[in-house]
């Protein structure tokens, strides 16, 4: 019998005093005492026979001792069990609550956030570029190929219809598999598992996030079907490429839905669910063959397939469509940034067509690798950016970089740098705004102003030239005398209403392009030139629809008002075809009409050229992120050589056409030299009056002595995080 009272799970055995003595031999009394028998009729006298003496209590007891003993400590043993299992019940308990304290709200459906996807199209309307989060059509499993199912149980979890959401015998064998190898080299994580990451859980790596999972996945598993868990997860799940499940990659890596994929893509998209930036068709389609090669192994081994197939599937030829998107990247960049002024910040999935030309866009990629790993190279030249546009403003190419994947930061729309010479134009468009004309004479010599001696890049003085020649020329001594004569203050009005939008500097060496700018701003400005004088504004975005195809922006065609007479821009225009025809820029020309202007700064820093045809405005920068010195590369050089290069793959089977505003008339050649008209106040101004030699020097001079000067920008931009 048990010593312990009904009731008392957790009371103590009652004590046996034994202390050496041995245990009472008269058996227990009962608490109650007996009822007195009654006395016993009185029987006749008989002979008694002789009876067997009763065995000796003595005998019994040891044997009661014994198996009281035996059964006391049975008892304390199972007590102790007992109590101990309980509170390890209750420690795992606590140890559960607290790893549940931050759990999410599990009794809601869970809400996949995501970012809007931009879809960014070509002028021609192809694909090239995609940015945020993109879903398909959610696809339950008997709607999928089985041989798709197949790929993902045979490589991630062949007992997911059996197991209970958390699978032992995988997590044994990747255990023992890690412990053999020395390190990570497979997971034990079930689908559900990472269903429930990837809907509750962030991708933390922890012991307490580890648990969460276990927790959720048991959750999950009794809350929903095996095949509501593999559907979610295969809709859920990253593939790599901004893609959402296994239709949305379906659809960007082979342009198909998932539900028509054959058994070599299906291996592939299952490859993806390891690695998917790794094994992405997209960009590592070497890499992605390896690893589908892998998963159909798998297959074959879990039964799925046979060896035939196998092999056919193996031997089948590539069938991943390389995903859009190695070209135009900068360019998509910058469009990205433009859609919310368009459509609000809070737009959803939207689909954006662009200006872009691809085979542009590949020309110009391509003619600035060539430059930048060839004579580039030699000359320390080693970033470089160009921008192409229409004479309305419409982007039709634009790199921002060498190599976005090494460097984002785009070089056309962000990188302020001097323009050097590059800014000219504005200037001598000034002064024929002031009254000059073409064959006004200049002085080109040896300048003197306050404690500023600017020379000539090529060290030599013509004399007395026309302001055309002085353009072609790129004469700087010339160039200051114009703009000391015509004051800062009107060159400044000419340039910022040509859509130069960056401060520009308020004394006399603006002429030689010492205010900087960005080229994008740069181009926008010639191309307001090549557009008689008009402004123009540079877009990207033609409309944009949402995933409906509803259209939520179409750019409206418009024009804009001349900033300065018509005539005055043809006439720069005429001047500027010199610079290409005997000037700076003669490596640059071409088999058609062009104008065009160099620029270069101090100590070869930067090197450019900008120019236009009668189709299209294209400008180039070529120098480094660090400001680093190049090794005499002026824009006459490989800016021109790269300029040419891209302008003729552009122009290839177009007929040429005359620039703007001189159908019929020849380039302009100066025929001679007459005196500049000073008509108004503003073609001569009076030293010291606004903007004149008084204002421009006191600032120069200022910066010359130290005083408000501005330290040289250094450029170190390097590779950003991602």
């Amino acid at each position: 019998m048990s010593n312990d009272r009904p009731g008392e799970l957790f009371a103590g055995p009652r004590p046996i005093q034994t202390r050496g003595e041995e245990p009472a031999l008269r058996p227990r009394l009962p608490k109650r005492a007996p009822k007195p028998e009654k006395p016993a009729k009185p029987e006749k006298p008989k002979a008694e026979k002789p009876r067997k003496p009763a065995p000796p209590l003595r005998k019994a007891a040891p044997k009661t001792a014994r198996s009281g003993g035996r059964r006391t400590i049975l008892g304390t043993l199972v007590y102790a069990g007992t109590v101990a299992g309980v509170w390890c019940g209750i420690a795992l308990g606590a140890v559960l609550a607290w790893f549940a304290l931050d759990l999410p709200d599990i009794s809601k459906v869970a809400q996949f956030e995501r970012r809007a996807s931009v879809t960014v199209l070509a002028a021609d309307g192809a694909e090239f570029a995609r940015f945020g989060d993109l879903h398909g059509t959610t696809l339950g499993v008997r709607d999928l190929p089985p041989h798709l199912i197949n790929a993902v149980l045979a490589i991630e979890d062949r007992r997911f219809y059996s197991h209970f959401g958390v699978d032992p015998i995988g997590l044994a064998r990747a255990l023992y598999v890690n412990w053999r190898s020395g390190r990570s080299a497979q997971g034990g994580s079930t689908i559900t598992q990472q269903l429930a990451k990837n809907l509750f859980l962030t991708p933390e790596k922890s012991l307490k996030r580890k648990i969460q999972e276990a927790m959720l996945a048991l959750w999950l598993e009794h809350r929903f079907t095996k095949d509501q868990i593999l559907t979610a997860y295969l809709n859920r799940v990253y593939l790599g490429a901004g893609t959402f499940g296994v239709d949305a990659a379906a659809r960007t890596y082979f342009g198909k839905p998932a539900t028509q994929l054959d058994l070599r893509e299906s291996a592939i998209i299952a490859g993806l669910l390891k690695a998917p930036s790794r094994y992405a068709p997209s960009s590592n389609p070497d890499e992605a063959a390896e690893r589908s090669r892998v998963v159909m192994g798998a297959m074959m081994d879990a039964g799925f397939i046979t060896a035939q197939e196998l092999e056919a599937a193996r031997n089948a030829p590539p069938s991943a469509k390389r995903k859009p998107g190695g070209d135009g990247r900068y360019f998509a960049d910058w469009v990205t940034e433009l859609v919310s002024a368009f459509v609000g910040s809070g737009h959803g999935d939207v689909v954006v067509r662009t200006t872009l030309d691809l085979k542009l866009q590949r020309a110009a990629e391509q003619r600035l690798e060539e430059t930048l790993s060839g004579p580039g190279a030699a000359a320390n030249a080693r970033q470089g950016a160009l921008v192409a546009m229409t004479t309305d403003g419409a982007v039709r190419a634009l790199v921002g970089g060498r190599d976005y994947d090494n460097s984002e930061f785009n070089r056309a729309t962000q990188a302020m740098r001097q323009p050097g010479s590059a800014f000219k134009p504005f200037v001598y468009l000034a002064a024929l705004e002031a009254g000059w004309s073409p064959d006004s004479p200049v002085e080109d010599a040896p300048v003197r102003i306050g404690g500023w001696s600017p020379g000539n890049y090529d060290g030599k003085f013509r004399g007395t030239i026309t302001m055309a020649n002085a353009l072609a020329h790129s004469s700087n001594t010339a160039t200051v005398r114009i703009i000391d004569r015509i004051g800062v203050e009107r060159v400044r009005r000419v340039a910022a209403g040509l859509g130069i939008n960056s401060p520009l500097g308020k004394d006399l060496s603006l002429a030689l392009g010492t205010s900087e700018v960005n080229l994008l701003e740069l181009t926008r400005g010639y191309a307001g030139i090549a557009n008689r004088g008009a402004p123009v504004w540079p877009y990207a975005i033609t409309e944009i629809r949402d995933r409906d195809g509803n259209v939520l922006y179409r750019r409206q065609a418009g024009g804009s008002v001349p900033v300065v007479d018509p005539a005055h821009a043809v006439q720069l225009t005429r001047m500027m075809t010199g610079v290409i025809e005997y000037g700076t820029g003669k490596s640059a020309k071409l088999d058609r009409p062009a104008a065009a202007k160099s620029g270069t700064t101090q100590d070869y820093r930067d090197a450019w050229f900008v120019g236009f045809t009668a189709d299209l405005v294209a400008g180039v920068w070529l120098g480094n992120d660090n400001n680093a010195e190049m090794k005499r590369v002026t824009g006459g050089s490989l800016p021109a050589k790269l300029w040419q290069g891209f302008m003729l793959d552009a122009h290839a089977g177009r007929p040429p056409r005359p620039l703007p505003g001189m159908e019929g008339a020849p380039a302009y050649v100066a025929s001679g030299i007459a005196e500049p008209a000073r008509a108004t106040p503003a073609a001569a101004p009076a030293r010291g009056s606004s903007g004149g030699v008084a204002g421009g020097i006191g600032s120069l001079i200022e910066s010359l002595t130290g005083k408000g000067s501005a330290p040289q920008v250094q450029y170190d931009y390097g590779n950003p995080v991602r």
